[in-house]
């Protein structure tokens, strides 16, 4: 008997790609990890970066369930380099940061899903639904522009005398309200490169917003209302006039045969009466 090819659970591109950037994200935390940071950024980048150990965790089991057998996954795949670099620190196991390194497992495995051939269908899916990829890579570049702006502002903050953005929560809350254009005030950036990210984080805002709206929109409303004839209608209304008056034609032409053959019927009696009448007086 043959051994069963093994299989390995398939996800959509929207997944890899997401799978992708968010590898990338925890490989760049993972450098600024080990350079020489203030508290408050080390807190920040520990809280992302335990973030995406949670994701890397669940996308570790959903392969590990969806593998038949197991050990494809785990051992022909290297699942178990993908469960090394998702254990969460929590900022009190240091000698976990080294684990972070097998992420490049998942980054090279990706990256050959994703290229020659499958790269090319991978474009032709996007421009074929561009709708749905539109709301994902929206969502997915707000995510990025957030997470990135608020370690860039609370680097450039936090070391300022008269800066007001001084926790990780602090620089969150600024990007938050900044990115959906709210801007309370509570808190704002007062060096140049603060001001710089925070222009930054304004246009990108407006344009995430518009996009998003332009989403809801074409989600909400149909191209064609109820009221308003389609195009099929007006075609079918067409096609059907011309059947409407051949009938009406038809219908006439009847009526004036009949009243023509009435004519006729009373003339005929009125000449055979003549001929009749002709005849007894002859």
């Amino acid at each position: 008997m043959t051994a069963e090819a093994p299989v390995l659970r398939a996800h959509g591109n929207a997944y890899n790609i997401f799978i992708l950037v968010l590898t990338i994200f925890s490989l760049a935390i993972m450098v600024l990890l080990l350079l020489p940071v203030s508290q408050a950024e080390r807190d920040l980048l520990t809280m992302y970066d335990n973030t995406v150990c949670v994701i890397f965790l669940i996308d570790f089991g959903m392969n590990l369930v969806g593998a038949k057998p197991k050990r494809a996954y785990f051992i022909g795949q290297r699942g178990w380099l993908d469960l090394l670099g998702s254990i969460p620190s929590f900022g009190f196991i240091p000698f976990t940061a080294l684990f972070r390194l097998a992420r490049l497992s998942r980054l090279a495995r990706i990256t050959r899903l994703l290229r020659g051939q499958a790269g090319k269908d991978l474009v032709l899916d996007v421009l074929a639904n561009r709708g749905e990829y539109a709301t994902f890579i929206t969502v997915l570049l707000a995510g990025i522009v957030l997470s990135t702006a608020s370690i860039l502002v609370l680097q450039f903050e936090s070391q300022a005398p008269d800066g007001n953005i001084k926790t990780g929560g602090e620089a969150i809350w600024w990007g938050l309200v900044t990115i959906t254009t709210v801007g309370y005030g509570d808190f704002y950036p007062v060096t140049l490169m603060g001001r710089l990210t925070g222009i930054f984080v304004m246009f990108a805002g407006i344009g995430i917003i518009g996009a998003l709206a332009s989403i809801l929109a074409s989600m909400l409303v149909s191209p064609s209302t109820p009221d308003e004839p389609t195009a099929s209608d007006a075609q079918g209304t067409e096609a059907s006039a011309p059947d409407a008056t051949a009938t009406d034609a038809t219908a006439i032409d009847t009526r004036t045969a009949d009243a023509i053959l009435g004519e006729l019927a009373s003339l005929r009696a009125e000449v055979a009466e003549l001929r009749a009448s002709l005849q007894s007086g002859g």
